[in-house]
């Protein structure tokens, strides 16, 4: 595969996992809720799901790094491949806040909280984007 290629499979996977957090949130948010007594908790469990992300971004970054300095070398498409699979962990692991945002709407959760955990997703998921040194 070319380095374009690998671009736009990267990109793609990231457009897919954007639409796997807003299509839950905008779908649960629509029904009634079941319990109106755990929203605080979900809110607060959404905020502590920000966390286990730092450790995601750190391999992310160490797969940047290594991606850039595979670049033209015989192991650039290993190097592409083992990016992916740890940008759509880490994508997954930013994904959390909002999963519970749209959990969260079945137990009572506000909305102004739903999406502020929505939001905070979105701002995790920028921090994956792929920069423009390995075009």
């Amino acid at each position: 595969m070319t380095r374009a290629q690998w671009r736009s499979r990267l990109v793609r996977d990231g457009w897919l996992h954007i639409v796997l957090l807003v299509v839950p949130v905008l779908l649960l948010g629509r029904l009634a809720p079941l319990a109106a007594d755990w929203g605080l908790a979900l809110f607060a469990l959404g905020l502590l799901a920000l966390f286990p992300s730092l450790r995601s971004f750190t391999a992310y970054k160490h797969g940047l790094i290594a991606t850039e300095q595979a670049l033209g070398g015989a192991d650039e498409d290993a190097a592409w491949a083992d990016l992916r699979r740890i940008r759509r962990r880490g994508l997954l692991v930013a994904s959390l806040p909002g999963w519970l945002a749209a959990l969260g709407a079945l137990f009572g959760m506000e909305p102004v909280a739903r999406l502020l955990l929505v939001f905070a997703s979105l701002v995790l998921f920028v921090l994956y984007r792929i920069p423009r040194q390995l075009a």
